[in-house]
């Protein structure tokens, strides 16, 4: 199961009124921040060798799975590992939608099992941009070989929700309406079949000002196992940091598993 998430602040009192407010008057009074290098996707190192198994073939050990992690350092500046969950995770996520094939998808982001309660998180990294309050969330799953055809309808799912959630309204817990918009995101040709969205979710300041929360997800299938990736924040979101953890951590992941069918 997904580690249990301990809040960064008490979020879960604040009205998203509060939220929106706080967020925006942070991104007035932060300084200028120098130009942050450019992000290349690096080479994967040969990640450490999992202790050999004899389910190895058949079985992603959670040795395995965190050898497949990302890494702050895969990174580089400003991320960092987490402090805790977002504010906007209960703020925003929690949320209701008048169209059933919407609010599945909130509650699939909000729970952070986008692949269903029966894909279990074998690893679990969270990373946090310092600079821009983005907060990354990476996971490996896996499920029997059997149920492969599962994971391919869940990215058969994600593919329809460009159209059929590409605009919708949410109603969080206190009560304040959010615009959302869903749009499909580019991802790298990793793993065996992936989907990538960009869901923006919109709120309104008390000042009038918009205030929008921007969510990058992805889902990708690599051989029998899967990768999960939210990457999301109120300020600069870099689709570039989703699409090289989704290279990444399908190329480690692969890796991972051609060690264990060597050591078996």
């Amino acid at each position: 199961m997904t580690p249990p998430r301990t809040p960064r602040v008490t979020a879960a009192a604040l009205t998203l009124a509060t939220l929106l407010t706080t967020t925006a008057c942070s991104a007035l009074s932060t300084p200028p921040t120098a130009p942050r290098p450019p992000i290349t996707r690096p080479t994967s190192a040969p990640p450490s060798k999992p202790p050999a198994s004899p389910a190895a073939v058949s079985t992603l050990t959670e040795a395995m799975a965190r050898a497949a992690l990302v890494s702050e350092q895969d990174l580089g500046e400003p991320w960092m590992p987490t402090q805790g969950a977002a504010t906007w995770h209960d703020g925003v996520l929690k949320a209701k939608a008048d169209v059933p094939e919407c609010q599945r998808l909130l509650d699939a982001l909000y729970a952070d099992d986008l692949f269903g309660a029966d894909a279990h998180p074998r690893a679990v990294v969270g990373l946090d941009d310092e600079w821009n309050e983005a907060q990354l969330r990476y996971q490996v799953l896996s499920r029997p070989p059997a149920d492969t055809a599962k994971t391919l309808k869940t990215l058969a799912w994600l593919k329809t929700l460009p159209q059929k959630c590409a605009r919708f309204a949410a109603t969080t817990t206190t009560g304040a309406v959010l615009g959302a918009q869903v749009t499909e995101a580019p991802l790298p040709e990793a793993g065996d079949a992936r989907q990538g969205l960009r869901v923006l979710l919109t709120g309104e300041s008390p000042d009038g000002e918009p205030t929008t929360l921007t969510l990058d997800v992805a889902a990708v299938l690599v051989g029998e196992d899967a990768i999960s990736v939210t990457n999301g924040g109120f300020g600069d979101v870099q689709a570039e940091v989703t699409q090289t953890v989704v290279e990444l951590g399908a190329q480690r992941l692969t890796e991972v598993r051609k060690q264990g069918r060597v050591q078996v």
